[in-house]
């Protein structure tokens, strides 16, 4: 009888419309009986385009026009929900029979598996409700995912994507690590990822794209308090998220505070400098207390009248204070031993407006425009006293003022269901004033950096291919000079869809690298009694190939992903030492000859098997680089480890980083090391109390080795930091929600902010 109604459905179907159907039986399997009343939605990648429900007999029937690939989700309260991948095609679908399980418990812990789909080139992630509810915030809930190429840090707090920042969307609207930190993992719907940075960000030196799709909500409100410190040292991070929605409007404040005072900083460097017939050897012992304070402001005001159309202002303030100091005891072979003390500080503060509206004309064609204005000023401070004879302090006094005004349009054309054409017009224009007090040197720097993009998409049934190429036209003047620059960027991505468990993808770009303002500024500042530092007006543009390839596979709690990369970074731009003569150096910006790295990564992932979950990414590298006649090659091993459990109001998490070592012209540095054993207690829905011990057995805390090579200034430097040492790191966190917050009425993806530095420090 059910084939029979399937049947009769596929026919009514066929003569009465045009459309494609997709139809099926949803059951139970564990009673072998219908499922009545599941609601089954339609995605096109984030947007809902069709829902229904199954009838008594369990069955369901939805309609649509659109023949691109979509996503079927499938849910029923008490059971499972379920997605399915729906491959593109003007084709009628029988689904068949679908069964759903009955949600299980144990101690209050409801079991549901995490969801993955492949479409369009990113990953999708459905949270299963055992992740959410391991994850007292939504950086841990990111340490669980199955997610190529990406690293959440809780001791920083930050994502990576292949060692880069990623671009980040929350609703289709940009969003920061702050942004990200403030939500909490039970209002995460899905997660968009993608390894590949789209091109309409490729001017922006991002890795990678982060789009988070937040639970749809009535009107209200939420607050959320988040704060940490440590112990034993002086540590505080905080965060305030006061947010209100009703109607088409909604008011967003935050608050993020973070302080640090470390006492317990040092340093040991044994370096030679050598010049053709001039040669001292350098040892010194310091130590290097720093504290610091940033007081992050955000106001935010999106407004939506109708589906069609979108306004958003955003304002931010981020005053920042910084201050450094340096003891230290020094033995060279010119100079004996002497004493030396530093001290530096600086004080910004950057205000900055947001102004952004969205129209979609119809469900093809849409337009969006973004302007953003900047004001930088920053006052820095450098003192060097050497307490040998003569006059031996070093003096860097700078006032900085930098304006900036960015501005961008996009546009997105739909041909049909499976090929779209998108393009855009980036625009940022800065002016720089740096004042060096003291000095007969007050040079005025402006830039005009534009940057035009078109990419195209399309499906052949199950391979996605794009492809897009943009020029950048960038003019940079100072006082002395003035240049030009006229890129090209590109990129190339296909992704091929083996079925919902395999997934195959590559990728090819091109990104050119312009040199900064600072970079480009000759001008010698003295740092120490032998050398000085200063920018490259002849330095050359660097230009970055990256070649990937990857795998994934995914069954039901485990997931398995293996990614290999080959990057070429020509003209590589990098500080060097030479000799001036009269025992006089300078370090200098220069292209290197040969920068090259091959990365291959192994990602693990099991979940939910009695509370328990582990996710483990071992990343295997190759450096070479060439300066001239030098030559040096490097193999070095990393990776990260989250292990966790949860039972009840209880989580109990260990988070372990392996570093390993890099290479960059001459310089081989090793990664930080940490660990993290951490116990979360939850007494009610609104209190998260937790206890972690960071850097565990580790007396001298951070450890930060490197060395160099250089024929003319080699060198071995230790830096550790004590106060990090087996940290005891008290958390807490409250929510408190009235009604909800979010609503699916805005798609905003423009993501521009002002992060160029005019300024040449020592």
């Amino acid at each position: 009888m059910k084939v029979l109604v399937v049947f009769t459905f596929i026919i009514l179907s066929a003569l009465t419309s045009y459309a494609r159907t997709i139809i099926g039986i949803v059951y139970s399997d564990s009673t072998m009986t219908a499922v009545a009343d599941a609601v089954c939605k339609l995605y096109e990648e984030d947007v809902q385009i069709s829902n229904t429900t199954t009838n008594e007999n369990g069955l369901f029937q939805i309609r649509t026009e659109n023949k691109s690939a979509l996503i079927l989700e499938i849910d029923k309260e008490g059971f499972s929900g379920t997605v399915i991948i729906i491959d593109a095609g003007g084709k009628d679908i029988d689904l068949g029979s679908i069964a759903l399980s009955e949600a299980s418990t144990l101690d209050e812990l409801k079991v549901e598996s995490t969801n993955i789909v492949h479409s369009k080139g990113r990953t999708i992630v459905f949270p299963s409700q055992a992740d959410l509810d391991a994850s007292a915030t939504t950086l841990s809930l990111f340490q669980k995912l199955p997610l190529a190429g990406l690293l959440a840090d809780p001791v920083t707090r930050t994502l990576t994507v292949n060692r880069g920042k990623p671009v980040i969307l929350i609703n289709g609207i940009p969003a920061s690590m702050d942004d990200v930190n403030a939500l909490q993992p039970k209002d995460i719907e899905k997660i968009e990822y993608s390894y590949i940075t789209p091109a309409r960000y490729a001017d922006k030196g991002c890795s990678g794209f982060l789009s988070i799709t937040l639970k749809e909500r009535e009107d209200g409100g939420q607050v959320y308090l988040w704060g940490r410190s440590a112990v034993n040292t002086a540590f505080v991070d905080g965060f305030l998220r006061a947010s209100y929605h009703q109607g088409p409007s909604q008011f967003t404040l935050q608050y993020n505070p973070s302080w640090r005072n470390y006492q317990h900083v040092y340093d040991y460097t044994s370096e030679k400098l050598i010049g053709d017939d001039y040669q001292v050897d350098i040892e010194s012992h310091d130590r290097n207390p720093f504290n610091y304070q940033t007081h992050s402001v955000a106001l935010k005001y999106d407004f939506a009248p109708s589906d069609r159309t979108v306004f958003s202002a955003r304002f931010t303030a981020t005053p920042m204070d910084n201050n450094e100091r340096t003891i230290g005891s020094l033995k060279d072979t010119e100079l004996g031993e002497y004493e030396m003390k530093s001290k530096s500080s600086s004080r910004q503060f950057s205000p900055s407006l947001d102004l952004f509206v969205r129209h979609n004309f119809n469900e093809k064609n849409s337009l969006e425009a973004q302007v953003v204005g900047t004001i930088t000023s920053d006052n820095y401070r450098h003192y060097n006293h050497y307490d040998i004879p003569g006059n031996n302090n070093f003096v860097n006094d700078v006032n900085n003022r930098r304006r900036s005004l960015i501005s961008e349009i996009s546009y997105v054309h739909g041909f049909d269901q499976t090929m779209t054409l998108s393009g855009g017009i980036q625009n940022s224009m800065s002016h720089n004033t740096n004042e060096y007090i003291g000095k007969d040197f007050k040079p005025v720097l402006t830039d005009n950096n534009n940057y035009i993009y078109a990419r195209f998409s399309k499906q052949f049934s199950r391979v996605y291919l794009t492809a897009a190429t943009g020029m950048k036209l960038f003019w940079t003047r100072n006082d002395d000079i003035r240049r030009n620059f006229i890129r090209n960027l590109s990129s190339l991505n296909a992704s091929w869809y083996l079925g919902q468990k395999w997934v195959v993808q590559g990728s090819f770009s091109y990104t050119p690298v312009i040199p900064s303002l600072a970079q480009l500024t000759e001008y010698e500042v003295e740092t120490t009694p032998y050398l000085s530092k200063s920018g490259n007006p002849n330095l050359k543009v660097g230009e970055h190939f990256s070649y990937v390839l990857s795998g994934q596979y995914t069954h039901r709690k485990f997931s398995a992903s293996i990614m290999t990369g080959v990057y070429d970074f020509k003209n590589a731009p990098f500080y060097d030492v030479v000799y001036k003569g009269n025992g006089k150096f300078l370090s200098q910006i220069l292209n290197a000859d040969k920068c090259f790295t091959w990365q291959s990564a192994l990602q693990l992932r099991i979940s939910e098997i009695y509370g328990f979950g582990a996710n483990v990414a071992l990343i295997l590298s190759r450096y070479e680089s060439a300066i001239n006649d030098w030559n040096y090659h490097l193999t070095s091993f990393s990776g990260t480890m989250n292990l966790w459990w949860h039972k009840g109001p209880w989580i109990v998490s260990y988070y372990r980083k392996f570093p390993g070592k890099d290479l960059f012209s001459y310089n081989v540095s090793r990664e930080e090391n940490s660990d993290i054993l951490q116990v979360e207690f939850r007494p009610d829905k609104h209190w998260t109390l937790g206890i972690g011990w960071w850097y565990m057995f580790e007396k001298k805390g951070t450890k930060y080795p490197s060395w160099s090579y250089s024929h003319v200034n080699p060198s071995y430097t230790q830096r550790y930091i004590e106060n990090n040492g087996n940290m005891v790191v008290l958390s807490a966190c409250y929510t408190a929600d009235f009604g909800a917050l979010f609503k699916r009425n805005t798609n905003r993806s423009l993501n521009n902010t002002d992060s160029n530095n005019s300024l040449l420090k020592n």
